[in-house]
């Protein structure tokens, strides 16, 4: 969606965002951020350095428990996925908050996550994703600490596990589904870009497709249905797939593996599907229309070389990720109070978007949430050559720090914008 498009912000909520801006202590506390970013990026660099591989964030999460305990917050734990949770209370009468970022990376165990600096450029995988989202957080905490800002509603600062790949956000997802804790409105740290503003979900489903079938030699059993020919079948006719636009649709046969050697007639075969949409009826429209071009394909291989039973090609469909998306309204008191922090600060909206984060599930559950940028600038995310440029990156602890008070409100001076759930 073009920015340039938006209805203005509300007025209710640019005349809070414009008062806690003229108040002296969220003055010092904006200033105190831009003081301390040398300060965030040494948490963003000691971060990195920790492996957090898929599915064992562990090490990472115990650093992360250490280091919400030493600013100040008494009620620190990790829940039986592994997500941390650390509690700063406010008056006790409003809103409940989550602020989050993921603690895992996309690179297995042993990658070198050692950080080098070049001209000002820091260099690591996952120095960007999400260890800078991870080290805003921890500045917006800091900052409220050190300036004894006292809010009426409590923020729940979140480190979710599972956010990357076969992950399927699974620490967002047991947040909101299995822990039993009330959210009232959700903002994720992923990206460094401040400009972005996403106000919808991408959803997607996810399928290892498995291919088996009896094998042979390629002479002297030629004529056997291959697996690997089925598989072949089934791209080319997904390949040709025409989705539609608006919303936007996606797929891509990501991963394939298989066969034995060059003169055999493959077994097995694998490859793994991910299909993508904005839209929740778009992306089940999607599935129906492809899953049964994959049956087809198979069969047809089968009929080519009049395999049947145990000489045929089976099929096995294995789901392996189901990221629900959803939209929600403009007017949400997340997306306003993001968008009057960013008129606050300067940050001009350049991208109001849609993508596939932590915010998933709370926009699945109808609970308010967007992710916002971690400031800097940022290349070769899920490649070992990832960099992270630092100019200008305390807007983004800034833009995270003014976002959630607007939303959770400050004791005596404005009241939370974020709506209270049953």
């Amino acid at each position: 969606m073009d920015p340039k498009e938006l209805a203005p912000v509300l007025a209710n909520v640019t005349q809070a965002a414009a008062k806690l801006t003229a108040c002296a202590d969220v003055k010092d506390a904006l200033a105190a951020i831009r003081r301390d970013e040398k300060l965030t990026l040494a948490d963003q660099i000691a971060i990195t350095e920790i492996e957090a591989p898929p599915f064992h964030e562990e090490t990472r999460g115990k650093d992360l428990v250490r280091r919400f305990k030493e600013l100040g917050l008494v009620d620190v734990r990790v829940d039986s996925e592994g997500n941390v949770l650390a509690r700063r209370p406010g008056s006790g009468s409003g809103p409940v908050l989550v602020l989050a970022a993921h603690q895992d990376t996309v690179f297995p165990a042993g990658t070198d996550v050692k950080v080098r600096e070049e001209n000002g450029v820091y260099h690591a995988p996952g120095i960007s994703d999400d260890a800078r989202g991870l080290a805003v957080i921890l500045q917006v905490l800091r900052t409220m600490q050190e300036k004894n800002i006292q809010t009426v509603g409590d923020v729940l600062f979140v480190c979710t596990v599972g956010e990357e790949g076969n992950g399927d956000l699974r620490g967002s997802k047991y947040l909101f589904f299995k822990s039993g804790v009330h959210v009232d409105g959700f903002i994720s740290v992923d990206g460094v870009d401040v400009g972005r503003l996403l106000y919808a979900a991408t959803g997607s489903k996810r399928y290892r497709v498995h291919f088996d079938g009896p094998g042979g030699h390629s002479w002297k059993n030629f004529g056997t249905a291959s697996a690997i020919h089925a598989m072949g079948r089934a791209i080319a006719k997904i390949a040709d797939v025409r989705p539609c636009e608006d919303p936007k649709t996606t797929f891509t046969c990501g991963t394939i593996k298989g066969g034995t050697t060059v003169n055999s007639i493959a077994a097995h075969c694998e490859m793994e599907l991910d299909m993508r949409s904005a839209g929740a009826k778009e992306l089940d429209a999607l599935e129906e229309e492809i899953l049964p071009l994959i049956k087809q394909a198979c069969a047809e291989e089968n009929a080519c070389w009049g395999a049947e039973g145990d000489n045929a090609v089976k099929l096995t469909l294995e789901p392996i990720g189901h990221r629900p998306g959803g939209q929600q309204s403009g007017e949400v008191s997340v997306l306003q109070a993001a968008r009057a922090a960013m008129g606050e600060l300067g940050i001009e909206l350049k991208k109001y978007d849609a993508a596939s984060t932590d915010h998933n599930i709370a926009i699945y559950c109808g609970v308010p949430a967007t992710t916002l940028g971690g400031g800097g600038a940022e290349g070769f995310n899920h490649n070992v050559k990832e960099w992270y440029d630092p100019k200008d990156g305390y807007l983004g602890a800034q833009l995270a720090f003014l976002t959630s008070l607007l939303l959770v409100g400050m004791q005596g001076v404005t009241e939370p914008l974020l709506e209270k759930r049953p």
